[in-house]
This record gives C-alpha cells, structure tokens and sequence, in this order.
C-alpha cells in the first residue's frame, strides 16, 4: 500500500497501477471509492471482498465523458439526455443505462445495464482518461455509512488498497442515482442530489 499525491503525477500512478492490476481508494466528488480497471477480474474480486459487497450487485462505472458512455455501448434515452445536459452532470448523478446488443465491451458481456457516472472532479476524470472507463464503488463496507477520511476508511475495509490518494475530508452521501431505462424514470438512490431537482429535470 503506497500513497500518491492528489495531482496529475498522482493520477499517472493510479492509472498505472490500476493497469497492473491493483486496487486505488480515491477521492471523489462525493465519497471516497474504490476503483479498478475493468478487464483484471483479480482487482474487482478483491474490492467485493474487501466491501464484504454481495456479488450479484455490480460496480459502477466512472468514465470521463460522454463519448466514453457511447462507447461502451450504453443506450441514451431521452431521459439520459436531459440529464446529461443539466447542472449536475458531470457531477454527483449516476444513471442506470440499457446496453446496446453486442456493442459492450467484454467486460459488460453478462450485463443488461450498467450504471454510470462522470465525477465532477479533475482528478479522477483525468484518472479515466489514462485508464479508460473504471469500476469504483464507495469505500465502505457494505450497507454501511461512507466515512469521510482515508483513517476512518482503512481499518474498516477487510484489506488493504494497492495505492491511496488522501483527498481531505469528503461528503459522507453519494451519488443520487436514477435508473434511465425504466419508462418513467425511477430514482433509486436520494443522495447528493435531492429528489424534486431530479424530478424538475425530467418532466
């Protein structure tokens, strides 16, 4: 476990660990995560266990556009779209999308949808944009409260990350997130963004 600072030389290293195989606990816009690249099966077993995260609840994914939401085969309602254009994304809003058939990568192969997210965050975009799009997860246990520093997180987590930035304190409420390919729109998740602003956005 080794700690890189919070800049662009730190999001060099955590892509290139991720790369490697390893597992990063991160700051975001809301929460502290755990992130690993998608295509080491290694990494995302050891983020489940480490969550105590039951396996048939998939981790979501942070990309850095919205290019990059197209490019992994997600299918774009009318209702993504809208969000997509609003004050919160990028920003603490993740959306449930459908996946186009055969237009996802392999490592979304046994999905129907995927949730993603675009952090309104430099650092970690600039993390998705060396890695290409991640997997990350709040960094708690499952079902439990996020913590807001790096030394309330580590003596919970059963294990330890290959490589820590220390953002400061953070948010202890994630993403709120909505599920965009049931008609209508539900949201699944209230969290940093209140209900009725999503509500507003949607009619």
């Amino acid at each position: 476990m080794r700690q890189v600072p919070w800049d662009d030389s730190g999001a060099r290293q955590v892509a290139s660990c991720m790369r490697s195989g390893g597992v990063a606990l991160l700051p975001t816009d809301t929460v502290y995560g755990l992130a690993a690249h998608p295509l080491h099966g290694a990494a995302i077993d050891k983020i489940f266990d480490m969550k105590r995260r039951p396996r048939a609840r998939n981790l979501p994914v942070i990309v850095s556009s919205v290019a990059d939401i197209e490019r992994i085969g997600c299918e774009i309602s009318a209702a993504a779209e809208r969000l997509f254009s609003s004050e919160f994304f990028p920003g603490p809003l993740t959306l449930a999308l459908g996946l186009r058939a055969g237009a996802a990568p392999g490592w979304l192969k046994d999905r129907d949808e995927v949730a993603v997210r675009i952090p309104d965050d430099e650092f970690l975009v600039q993390v998705a944009r060396y890695t290409g799009p991640f997997l990350m997860t709040s960094a708690n246990l499952h079902s439990a409260q996020p913590r807001e520093s790096v030394g309330d997180i580590l003596p919970e987590l059963a294990g330890a990350p290959d490589v820590i930035v220390d953002g400061g304190p953070r948010a202890t409420v994630a993403s709120t997130l909505v599920n965009c390919r049931l008609i209508p729109p539900a949201i699944e998740r209230v969290g940093a963004v209140p209900a009725e602003d999503v509500e507003k956005i949607l009619l």
